[in-house]
């Protein structure tokens, strides 16, 4: 096999596999490697094979592979399980968040913090990003944003992507940052 690109090496391990028609399919970083074709290929071929009832267990680093392959998500850190359960489940965790953009951020920061049922409001480059308790406190909000004349460019709500998820759940707690990259495991 040592003629053979990784790609093709990849195709291989996995066709060698299912000769034996598992139940189950452990995949290590599946598309490392792989030209973007290869990647579309394999991520095709993994859809497939769980639509046809083969149960695969994927491990990743790549967090938009994971939210576009998998339904089920078990985060690993430092060797242990921090989380595991639906993806759905995990990315609606996220639910309350809001991305906002005015014509004054700076005082449309300031009217948020004030308003009742709006918290973590942060600013960015990219405006601000809030949560709120429900969408009657999101009225709230854009009723004192015009009071103040202050113009609503956008108010969208935001589910946070697996990849701050994954780093809220691994950092964010009160134990230090792992020495080594954690990972991903998904089925």
């Amino acid at each position: 096999m040592g003629g053979y690109s990784h790609g093709m090496r990849q195709r291989l391990g996995i066709a060698g596999a299912l000769l034996r028609d598992p139940r189950l399919l452990l995949l290590d970083e599946p598309t490392t490697g792989l030209d973007p074709a290869g990647m579309r290929d394999m991520r095709a071929l993994i859809h497939q094979l769980a639509g046809d009832g083969i149960t695969v267990l994927l491990s990743s680093h790549l967090m938009s592979e994971v939210e576009d392959l998998c339904d089920r998500v078990a985060i690993v850190s430092r060797g242990r399980v921090i989380h595991e359960g639906s993806l759905q489940d995990l990315i609606a965790t996220s639910a309350g968040g809001y991305a906002l953009r005015t014509t004054d951020d700076a005082r449309a920061a300031a009217v948020a913090r004030e308003s009742a049922g709006i918290s973590a409001v942060e600013a960015s480059e990219q405006g601000l990003a809030l949560r709120a308790s429900c969408e009657a406190a999101v009225a709230g909000l854009s009723m004192a944003l015009a009071q103040e004349g202050i113009g609503i460019l956008a108010l969208v709500p935001r589910m946070a992507s697996l990849e701050e998820l994954f780093f809220r759940l691994t950092e964010g707690g009160a134990e230090p940052a792992p020495p080594e990259p954690a990972e991903a495991v998904a089925a």
